[in-house]
């Protein structure tokens, strides 16, 4: 089981970003404080768990959570940003809503903006290494997923139902045919390099 707090004592919240790789749709953050005494043996870094267990974990966390919230950057800031601001950005608007404000964040990976005046420690994989990471992964994911699958009813030429905007050979094939859509990262690079993208 993943361990339940870093510092014993101290109002933590896990933090941390899906859809950083996507070629195209929203990165999505979310932040949660868990229970101090809350654990769950199932929990883990939700790429390792299957859609059927992160959909049932999505609503056990949300009816568990002390506090927990999910936001996001759409594809235009991330094309004016960059990519890594941009999910740290995200990260940032969910601990805006945190209510209790958390005095530590436990931040997936090794980059971070400061927040605030709360200190921070960055983990690598610190989702498959603390509760309220993994819970944060969690959220994040089914909330980016559940977007993708809005966003496929509008294009469903790019197959993301099942790609979710990830750089797939089938999305990628979609693109060079079809262009991009509104929702693409213009400045990724979308095609391999011996396609070409008709209008761009």
């Amino acid at each position: 089981m993943l361990k339940p707090f870093f510092k014993d004592g101290i109002l933590e919240a896990g933090c941390d970003e899906a859809g950083r790789g996507c070629l195209a749709g929203p990165v999505y953050a979310a932040a949660v404080i868990l229970p101090k005494r809350y654990r769950n043996k199932e929990l883990n870094d939700s790429k390792k768990l299957t859609a059927r267990q992160r959909e049932r974990l999505r609503s056990e966390i949300i009816s568990s959570a002390t506090a927990w919230c999910i936001a996001s950057c759409s594809a235009t800031e991330i094309d004016e940003m960059n990519i890594l601001r941009a999910s740290i950005t995200a990260m940032h608007r969910a601990i805006d809503k945190l209510e209790p404000r958390p005095l530590l964040l436990l931040i997936d990976g090794n980059r971070f903006y400061t927040y605030g005046n709360i200190p921070h420690q960055t983990i690598i994989k610190g989702d498959a290494t603390y509760l309220s990471i993994a819970a944060a992964s969690v959220l994040a994911k089914t909330e980016r997923d559940h977007r993708m699958e809005e966003l496929d009813a509008l294009y469903p030429c790019y197959g993301w139902r099942h790609n979710k905007g990830y750089p797939t050979s089938e999305h990628r094939r979609a693109i060079a045919e079809y262009g991009p859509s509104p929702y693409h990262r213009l400045s990724f690079s979308l095609v391999d390099l011996q396609g070409k993208l008709p209008f761009l």
